[in-house]
């Protein structure tokens, strides 16, 4: 069976010394009053959800892939073995509500914490932890557009992990293109609306694990206008809470069948279908979009952490495997009375064990600076500042969904290879993480369509102020360290990268400006390129912050155990052989759009019509 450990040390790192969270933390009266932002009590947490990820959801991983969910003939599902039993001690020692409200039952955690526990539940079993993953979305969405009646009998059963929430958009026809959606909502005249309509690829969309599950629906009224402008969110449960808020009336929402997927086995990817089902109105007609968001941009966030933590458990096995197995002799030899030395000794073996290591230390540090910059544009008393951390989480949620799951699936190929023909073979486990990190960048919107919001929505269309500041955060850093002696070769890449970044985002413009009709087709045709060079300036950015204390700690020899060390190491690695792709896609996005324009009919035999 796999192993895992969680990466404690480091989490703590970039908490403590990278962020700087315990300071930013006090700062904000909301934490500081309730006394959870406490170092200490942060660490017994975290120690505390290692263990229960490595001795409860960890075993249960292969057990879930192998088994998978059944549906019985009347639309009900049985979760894989164990599941159920794990869900309610996860429930009981109040996981669900870390960092929830405490005006809801929540325990008032920051953001930070409950990040590093979900990164950790992702490595360990993520099929499992996407049963209360899209709760937090859903609590989000009620909390900000909720009604009063609605948050007070929904809010308190899902915040403690009582009731799960699912996100129900795409439909048989309309997956990115909400806009064309046919579910239809119509006034029961009592002010709840009736539901008919069918969602796909609903996530744990029905299950065992609780006794209500509450569903989040898109819908159009009737005289909606056309597009996503007509379409209106719906709170639609499973079973209708009685006066005492138990279950009670079964509603008119079923189980049509599950999904048979390449991975994610143990969680119920669902076939809804809404027969009049009873439903709630979530915040204003017509503006369904805008609160789904809500939950959308959460999901986006929690998807990029699922990338990193199967990156991370894959990467941790293959460190394993490489130390122990055995193959061919190195020069000079590691094992002379042997016949083979550890393949760990081989350099392509270490580049590709480095390649993980590189990627999910600063897959890790993005993920924890977008927390607690979630904790700050929620609690901070500076209205600034909360401006701030709320503009650099819209700027970079793309870059954490598209750039950590696309780095995630390539540390899981990268750690099978490592295992040359074992890792093909199911019982050690690494097709699977394969297998379950290939969803990552398809689902909450394609990696695709999270290049067009950066550079459509979050770069373009507000004239790159978001891009400055952040290119502002970067150059203060660059004037401070610039002469240093171990990360100014660092410091100078990544400012020559940042500066064409800037060059590249102008370009991409005026060739849209300058194509009109066609000019949203110049973005398209660059787009996927620029998130994954914007992706690399983030994460040199980081690496070089994170190289910079390290060096400072081995200079005042402060390394016991050689942790500082093997970050300058990585660092130097990063920046020598994974940063330098930034030269590759400055040439891409250079050509632009002219290669991709030719006759469909000659190349594919596609004509359109009207053509």
């Amino acid at each position: 069976m796999p192993q895992y450990k969680a990466p404690l040390r480091d989490m703590r790192f970039v908490m403590n010394e990278l962020l700087g969270a315990p300071q930013a933390l006090s700062e904000m009266p909301f934490f500081k009053d309730a006394e959870t932002a406490d170092s200490d009590l942060i660490n017994q947490v975290l120690e505390e959800a290692a263990r229960f990820v490595e001795g409860e959801l960890l075993p249960l991983n292969q057990v879930g892939d192998q088994q998978g969910c059944t549906r019985s003939e009347d639309g009900e599902v049985t979760t894989p073995d164990g599941f159920k039993a794990a869900y309610q001690k996860y429930v009981q020692a109040g996981w669900p509500a870390l960092s929830a409200d405490p005006q809801w039952g929540g325990q008032g955690l920051p953001h930070l914490v409950s990040n590093a526990t979900l990164e950790m539940m992702n490595s360990a079993n993520m099929a499992w932890a996407m049963y209360p993953g899209l709760t937090h979305g859903a609590v989000a969405a009620l909390s900000e557009v909720g009604s009063e009646e609605l948050q007070a009998q929904y809010l308190p059963k899902l915040v403690s992990g009582e009731w799960t929430g699912t996100m129900c958009l795409t439909e048989p026809h309309a997956g990115t293109d909400l806009g064309i959606i046919r579910t239809k909502a119509a006034e029961n005249g009592d002010g709840t609306y009736a539901i008919t309509g069918t969602k796909i690829f609903i996530s744990a969309g029905e299950h065992d694990l609780t006794d209500n599950i509450v569903h989040l629906v898109l819908a159009r009224l009737e005289g909606s206008p056309e597009g996503t402008k007509g379409i209106s969110l719906f709170l639609v449960p499973k079973f209708i809470p009685n006066a005492d808020g138990t279950p009670g009336e079964r509603n008119g929402v079923v189980c049509g069948s599950l999904e048979h997927k390449m991975g994610i086995h143990g969680n119920a990817t669902a076939v809804l279908n809404f027969d009049g089902a009873k439903g709630w109105l979530v915040g204003e007609i017509n503006r369904g979009m805008n609160h789904m968001f809500i939950m959308m941009n959460a999901a986006r966030l929690g998807t990029g952490m699922q990338g990193l933590g199967l990156g991370e458990i894959a990467y941790q096995n293959a460190v394993a495997y490489a130390k122990d197995r055995t193959q061919m002799r190195a020069t000079p030899r590691v094992n002379p009375g042997e016949n083979a030395d550890p393949i760990i000794i081989h350099p392509d073996v270490r580049r590709m064990l480095m390649t993980g290591r590189a990627y999910n230390e600063a897959g890790r540090a993005l993920a924890l600076w977008l927390a607690l910059s979630l904790d700050t544009e929620a609690h901070h008393p500076d209205e600034s500042k909360r401006k701030e951390a709320a503009d650099t989480v819209a700027l970079l949620t793309p870059i954490a969904k598209a750039f950590m799951t696309d780095n995630g699936f390539n540390v899981a190929v990268q750690s099978q290879q490592v295992f040359g023909g074992h890792g093909y073979i199911a019982e050690w486990g690494m097709e699977q993480y394969v297998r379950d990190a290939r969803i990552g960048q398809i689902y909450e919107g394609t990696n695709g369509i999270q290049a067009l919001d950066l550079l459509g929505r979050k770069v373009l269309m507000d004239g790159g102020k978001k891009l400055q500041a952040l290119a502002g955060t970067l150059q203060a850093f660059a004037d401070k360290h610039e002469d240093d002696e171990v990360v100014g070769d660092y410091i100078n890449q990544l400012g020559k990268a940042a500066n064409q970044l800037a060059t590249l985002t102008m370009l991409v413009g005026q060739k849209a400006m300058d194509s009109g009709d066609k000019g949203q087709d110049e973005v398209n045709a660059v787009a996927v390129d620029y998130l994954r060079y914007f992706g690399h300036v983030v994460y040199g950015y980081l690496w070089a912050r994170m190289a910079k204390i390290a060096a400072d700690k081995v200079a005042a020899g402060e390394d016991e155990g050689g942790f500082y060390q093997a970050k300058l190491d990585t660092a130097r690695f990063y920046f020598d052989r994974l940063f330098t792709e930034t030269k590759s896609l400055s040439q891409t996005i250079k050509a632009g759009g002219e290669s991709l324009d030719f006759d469909l009919k000659g190349m594919f035999g596609f004509e359109p019509e009207g053509a």
